[in-house]
């Protein structure tokens, strides 16, 4: 082995020995999420009226793997002292859900509030501060009322003011209880991923043109609800707004595709997060430019990408508390060769917009969803690169996960040490790159309705069976092993985790 080699090897196992030591600060907070239309079921009881994905999976099911629907799910709506209960064993800090747009307000707008499904989050609500658990609301995850996507959804302007509105009634209805909100969950999943496979824009297939206007009322519906936080009802309940972002890290194949993966991700993050988070405001410069050179080259008059005016830049510009930070998957980019096809167009395999390809490394193991790679590295990258971009903003982790096949049952060991190396590079971070996190979120609580994969893929800490009318829930070993992280800030995995038998 050459000499180089040799301390590199060294130095590798010196971070690793020095990341099993480190300590999560004192204050740093664990908890566990969940989302409304993938685990409460109830769809169409209690005043519920449809949302997006209520419409899709009924008249589209071909788009889910397996034909299924949230329709009961995991059944919170009636099981909820269950998931109360759950969170409690696991000794969790906080527990992170989120609130069914059309479950609160039928008719999508504030004249009328479903008293029952107000009940049903002042329980959930009431039930999780009984046992010394911080509620942290999402406004919307996903969810939209299928009454104002038959308006335009995303893509309509007044949805800034629908969603304002939207905000008013949860802080009226929950703010003296709630102190932590996150406004928007993965605009990057709604807008970029939306628009190009139509399935969470409600079969909307528009990229070019959806995904930019999208990207534009996300930005401004999140500054609005901040904004209104801060002036009437930040003195009275001193509470916090952030806006949760997915990330995951876009690594350049070589010296030469730096450019195009320092692009990529103003493309993929930094028009969500610019605006808002940056001192200067409005769209990353160097992603702004191309697509409104890429815009002109197609014939288009304008920029496809929305501009802010004065009044919008100042108003986004600043709007959080803190930074909700997503982190699931990375992927590795460079620019398309000469005579290569980009190939089917997909935003995990491709960006358009740049001219580039993305691609997996051989030798990043993989999870149970198709777009599922590990690389623990990734994360710790992107928290530095939120750093560089923002400065010393707070970071809140608010979901981190991994997903199983349902045979794998309880005994997920591949799960345990996702989490384990994925929280070494948290402290890391903490530690060596003196990024300012704050709290941590495993996804999720229990096993749900994921999406595309309906039922085929598992992410819970808590097996559900969803043969069992009750929907039981039953700890996997990374229940236990996430119950000891937080017990004794400690992040390596116990001995005794090797016994699946042992009591949670």
């Amino acid at each position: 082995m050459a000499p180089w080699a040799a301390v590199v090897v060294w130095l590798l196992a010196e971070s690793a020995w020095c990341a099993s030591h480190l300590k999560f600060p004192s204050g740093f907070k664990f908890g566990a999420a969940t989302s409304a239309y993938q685990v409460e079921g109830a769809w169409n009881t209690s005043g519920k009226t449809p949302s997006t994905w209520d419409t899709l999976t009924h008249n589209r099911p071909q788009l889910i793997t397996d034909g299924s629907s949230g329709d009961v799910a995991c059944d919170s709506y009636h099981q909820w002292k269950d998931d109360i209960q759950i969170a409690s064993e696991l000794g969790l800090d906080f527990y992170r859900f989120s609130i069914s747009w059309p479950r609160l307000m039928p008719t999508s707008f504030p004249d009328e509030i479903n008293e029952d499904g107000r009940r049903y989050y002042d329980n959930l609500i009431n039930g999780l501060l009984d046992k010394g658990i911080e509620p942290i609301i999402t406004m919307y995850h996903w969810d939209l009322p299928q009454r104002l996507q038959d308006h335009g959804g995303w893509s309509n302007p007044l949805i800034v003011e629908w969603f304002e509105e939207y905000a008013r009634v949860l802080y009226k209805l929950f703010g003296d209880r709630v102190k932590n909100w996150v406004t928007i969950n993965e605009p990057f999943t709604i807008c970029t991923i939306g628009y190009a496979i139509g399935a969470f824009s409600s079969g909307v297939h528009d990229p070019e043109v959806g995904t930019y206007l999208c990207i534009k009322n996300v930005v401004m519906a999140h500054a609005k609800a901040w904004r209104l936080y801060h002036k009437e009802y930040r003195k009275q309940f001193k509470g916090r707004v952030g806006i949760s972002h997915q990330l995951f890290y876009l690594h350049p194949t070589s010296e030469e595709d730096e450019e195009i993966a320092s692009l990529a991700h103003e493309h993929y993050y930094g028009l969500y997060s610019h605006p808002v988070f940056s001192k200067e405001g409005g769209w990353p410069p160097g992603i702004e430019k191309v697509i409104e050179k890429n815009s002109k080259m197609q014939g288009f008059t304008r920029s496809r990408l929305p501009a802010f005016t004065d009044e919008e830049k100042e108003l986004a510009k600043g709007a959080y508390d803190f930074y909700g930070f997503n982190y699931y998957t990375s992927r590795k980019i460079r620019r398309r060769r000469d005579g290569e096809s980009l190939g089917q167009l997909s935003p995990m395999r491709n960006i358009k917009e740049l001219d580039a390809i993305l691609e997996v490394d051989r030798g990043w193991d993989r999870a149970a969803c198709f777009w599922f790679y590990v690389y623990p590295e990734g994360i710790r990258k992107l928290l530095s690169w939120v750093k560089n971009q923002y400065g010393d903003v707070e970071i809140v982790i608010t979901e981190n996960g991994y997903s199983t096949k349902p045979e794998s049952g309880s005994n997920d060991y591949d799960r345990i040490k996702y989490y384990r190396d994925h929280l070494e590079q948290v402290l890391l971070a903490i530690h060596e790159d003196k990024v300012n996190i704050t709290g941590y979120t495993a996804w999720s609580l229990i096993d749900n309705f994921e999406w595309n994969d309906g039922y085929t893929t598992k992410f819970g800490l808590y097996e559900v069976n969803f043969d069992d009318p009750n929907r039981q829930r039953t700890p996997r070993a990374s229940a236990k092993y996430y119950k000891n992280v937080i017990q004794t800030n400690n992040i390596e995995i116990p001995k005794k985790f090797s016994t699946i038998t042992d009591e949670l």
